[in-house]
């Protein structure tokens, strides 16, 4: 094979895969760590069929790449420098529809952020498509996913996406760029806007995940700053007493699904209202074992009743999340997802 002397010939996978190869495995480990699949792939074969480089050639491209990092001096990368910037060369619109876009699920091309969109938001917007663009979607992400979307459509739908999906050939490209095309401007344009989260929905999460002192310190100290936004957190926030609100079918999903380890030592901790709630959707036998093996076991540290009383909660919040039960907001006149 023989030796390539022209840097003037070298395309940019390959310049990559020389530096690198000539960085050592410790330093490679690291690189690669940083990037995605496809670039790994891509520089890996060019690695494999780069044949011998000249020393000349090597030592140039260090000189070369020395030079470039030189002359720029450091930089730092984020949304909103990138926004900026856009905004100096292209219409508002635009800057936000490709703002909207990077801000969307991660992945290389339009099919590798949509392989991360979660299956429920994925198949809440392909039911109302037509069969023969879902077809296309399905046979263009991960076989894995497509099942799980699939699972999520209505079932006369789902087989009528299948039947298409069993009789579709190659998929003109023309085809292909419309599909793409609308799920650009229409599905990721909205799932970026709706994945703006507000600031007290982010907080009141966060406070839910704290022990039961630090969260009341954090809200006394925000009371005494910014009462409207306290109050406006207490409300967002979905606790272990909370629970009471549900109904029996939604009491009843949560103890068919729970940790059976979990369930006294969250209830230990349980005002009286909140237990006989629970006891009164079991069995009368379920509920004097229950009731039993709570006496067994003692007193509790705080802090397990607090982790059991947090499982519980990221439970309902699950089942809520999936279309199992409702979970009622705290002014009781309207319900929200989770």
């Amino acid at each position: 094979m023989r030796m390539r002397e022209d840097i003037r010939s070298l395309t940019g996978p390959e310049k990559a895969a020389i530096l690198i190869l000539s960085l050592g495995d410790e330093h490679t480990a690291k690189l690669f760590s940083l990037m995605d699949d496809e670039e790994i792939k891509e520089i890996s074969q060019t690695m494999a069929n780069l044949g011998t480089v000249s020393s000349n050639i090597v030592e140039r491209l260090f000189i070369d790449f020395a030079d470039q990092i030189s002359a720029t001096g450091s930089l730092i990368g984020t949304y909103e420098s990138t926004e900026r910037l856009l905004t100096k060369v292209l219409g508002k619109e635009r800057v936000n529809t490709i703002m909207e876009e990077i801000r969307g699920p991660a992945g290389r091309t339009m099919w590798d952020k949509l392989g991360n969109v979660n299956e429920v938001v994925l198949a809440n917007y392909l039911k109302n498509e037509y069969p023969q663009t879902v077809a296309v979607v399905l046979s263009k992400i991960k076989s894995e996913h497509a099942a799980r979307v699939l699972a999520q459509l209505p079932e006369s739908f789902a087989m009528e996406v299948v039947m298409r999906m069993l009789r579709m050939e190659a998929v003109q490209k023309e085809v292909l760029d419309d599909v793409e095309r609308t799920l650009r401007t229409e599905f990721f344009t909205n799932l970026a806007r709706t994945n703006r989260r507000d600031a007290h929905e982010l907080i009141a999460e966060i406070f839910n995940s704290l022990d039961r002192n630090t969260e009341s310190r954090f809200i006394t100290a925000l009371e005494e700053r910014n009462r409207d936004s306290a109050e406006r957190i207490k409300a967002l926030m979905f606790t272990f007493e909370d629970l009471s609100k549900l109904d029996a079918t939604a009491i009843q999903a949560i103890l068919r699904n729970a940790d059976k380890v979990k369930v006294p030592i969250a209830l230990k901790g349980a005002s009286e209202s909140l237990r006989d709630l629970f006891f009164s959707n079991m069995s009368e036998r379920a509920g004097k074992l229950l009731r039993e093996e709570m006496q067994a076991m003692g007193p509790v540290r705080l802090r397990d009743v607090e982790e059991a009383q947090g499982y519980m909660v990221a439970l309902a919040k699950d089942l809520a999340a999936s279309g199992e039960i409702v979970i009622a907001d705290s002014k009781g006149d309207d319900e929200l997802v989770y």
